[in-house]
């Protein structure tokens, strides 16, 4: 089975759901209109379906090497990466002084969503570049940015994203890796890191590492942790490339997935550093790259359900067995209406998540470059509401997806040669890295939902109700029904939070309330992201434009995502007020008993 771009469903989410000529319309991509974005998104998809997804079985089976200190990367890996480069496809959204072509983020992300889905392990290389560049642009120095920035947006070097530690995990507070003051402004770096992703390879002449490090007199936890740059090779006054840094991988993990990426184990032997930003200021400043990396995140799960539906699907089309209940014929098994459904569901699930993702990316051009301070904030809220879902939701969409794609299958589908289990493989990653979802969750109630007085999510909730009113134009009865109960159900459990919040004794009543939470607003935005979908798609048909029955299908899909997923938020209300009570009384004993 090939894999094919979705183009036309990435321009129409762009553009029915994720609002993109708003961003537009700030005048702040000169180079950016309608045909730009669709020649983009197509350029994307012929590389990614002629290059990227050819290679994507060779990563799975070969994985990398790492022989002395270093890292082979899968047969024709490499060369694909310097024709990734090549194309310019490093620099999308990267400002023109840098290099780069100052599109819009949005677009980016639609464009990598193809990447991924060909070759997810690939992705992930240029994909810590794109957050490498995004730290320099907000706190390197003019000459950090002169050395580096510019050679991270070409494509020439890449960057990894250095934080982990075999003690530390997700606590990053408990860090020991150490930057010694050398007397000349350099630092000297030491300390071994885990779970590095491409954290050395053979793609590129050199890889620059941003590292997580206390300097000697940083206080204790996560204050006390500063940003630092360390590049494989050192660089010299003139740009060249000088003797090796004194760091090296150790090891490549083995992972139940994404064999082509080389994980590493990374060891820091007084390597020769330089501080981004301020002292002690790293953790805030590393949150700039992994909430990049966390969106980017979110659409690998986008991604690869995309590739597992794709596989799917296919299958379904050519495998005969039985007979349709429609026809009374024989036919292949996706005229039997159970996994009719499941194609269904997966694909409303899929272009859901898609949806978040795309406008979280809008909302992120849009904080930035808006006409004034006010809708600036307004879209800042928007975008630190929706980071955290995106990341989550989304990857979590993209299991459950290629689950199902396992199921389709059968039992050919736990058969490693039909391709299924390998999206299955690599999609179980997303959930766990940058900030598990269990600390997005937490993150979304704990920090961004209450951080405005609980403003962004109310705003959005009225969105949601725009919409809802407009619905009946196109449906009657329970799909109009169902997305005014989810919107309900949501609205519920934000003032509920909001309260629980605002008293100081009710924090297990939060924390317990995460998951749920975070899965919720996931499910209803999905749901307004389809509806607004369906919408567009109506108006298009109305005018004469279009094609008909690919339009029909966007208003079917909403239809399909209303009974089988919003007709379930009452479970995610329940799960939502259960109660910190409940689970301090599932102690040790009763789990273990």
């Amino acid at each position: 089975m090939t894999y094919r771009a979705p183009v036309r469903d990435l321009a129409f989410t762009l553009q029915a759901m994720a609002g993109i000529d708003r961003v537009a319309a700030t005048g702040a991509f000169p180079d950016y209109d309608p045909e730009v974005m669709v020649a983009v998104l197509e350029a994307a998809g012929q590389f990614s379906e002629e290059v990227l997804a050819p290679l994507n079985r060779v990563g799975d089976r070969h994985g990398s090497t790492c022989v002395d200190g270093d890292v082979t990367t899968a047969p024709g890996f490499a060369d694909a990466y310097r024709q990734f480069a090549a194309g310019g496809w490093t620099g999308l959204s990267a400002p023109a002084q840098a290099g780069g072509q100052q599109l819009p983020k949005a677009l980016e992300l639609a464009a990598y969503e193809t990447v991924h889905s060909a070759n997810m392990a690939f992705g992930l290389c240029p994909m810590l570049s794109l957050a490498a560049i995004e730290a320099l642009e907000a706190f390197g120095t003019e000459a950090q940015k002169a050395t580096y920035l510019t050679r991270l947006v070409s494509g020439e070097w890449t960057g990894a994203m250095v934080l982990t530690e075999p003690q530390a995990g997700s606590d990053l507070g408990a860090l020991t890796a150490t930057a010694t003051p050398n007397g000349d402004g350099t630092y000297r770096l030491t300390g071994q890191k885990i779970f590095i992703t491409w954290g050395d390879h053979d793609a590129t002449d050199n890889i620059v590492h941003m590292v997580l490090a206390r300097l000697p007199d940083a206080p204790a936890g996560p204050k006390g942790i500063s940003l630092f740059l360390a590049s494989k090779y050192l660089v010299t006054p003139d740009g060249s490339l000088g003797e090796r840094n004194a760091f090296r991988p150790v090891s490549v993990e083995h992972k139940l997935g994404i064999h082509g990426s080389p994980t590493c184990v990374m060891s820091y032997e007084g390597a020769t550093a330089e501080l981004v930003g301020r002292p002690n200021e790293g953790l805030s400043h590393m949150f700039v790259m992994m909430n990049a990396a966390r969106l980017a995140v979110g659409v690998e799960g986008v991604a690869i359900a995309e590739r597992a539906y794709q596989h799917a699907l296919a299958y379904a089309r050519e495998r005969v067995q039985g007979r349709s209940v429609w026809t009374g014929a024989a036919a292949p098994i996706v005229d039997h209406p159970d996994v009719r459904r499941t194609l269904s569901v997966m694909k409303a699930k899929t272009a859901a998540a898609r949806a978040i993702c795309l406008s979280t990316g809008v909302a992120a051009d849009l904080a930035r470059h808006a006409a004034d301070e006010t809708e600036r904030r307004f879209w800042k809220g928007r975008e630190d509401l929706f980071t955290p879902i995106a990341k989550a939701w989304s990857t979590d969409v993209g299991v459950e997806v290629a689950s199902m794609g396992v199921q389709v299958h059968g039992g050919m589908g736990f058969i490693e040669e039909t391709g299924a289990a390998q999206y299955y493989r690599d999609a179980r990653i997303a959930p766990i890295y940058e900030g598990t979802n269990g600390i997005q969750a937490m993150d979304l109630v704990g920090r961004k939902l209450s951080q405005d007085g609980g403003e962004a999510a109310k705003a959005l909730i009225a969105d949601m109700k725009v919409t809802l009113a407009e619905l009946p134009r196109l449906y009657a009865g329970k799909p109009v029904e169902r997305m005014a109960n989810a919107i309900e159900a949501l609205e519920d459990a934000t003032l509920w939070l909001l309260d629980a919040k605002a008293d100081a004794g009710r924090a297990a009543d939060v924390l317990a309330a995460a998951d749920a939470y975070l899965k919720l607003v996931g499910d209803v935005a999905g749901g307004w992201m389809l509806a607004r979908g369906a919408l567009w798609a109506r108006a298009e048909l109305d005018a004469g434009q279009g094609d008909p029955t690919w339009l029909e299908g966007k208003i079917a899909l909403y239809e399909v995502y209303a009974a089988n997923v919003l007709g379930h938020v009452s479970s995610r209300l329940a799960a939502v007020g259960q109660g910190g009570a409940l689970l301090e009384r599932m102690t040790v004993e009763v789990l273990a008993g």
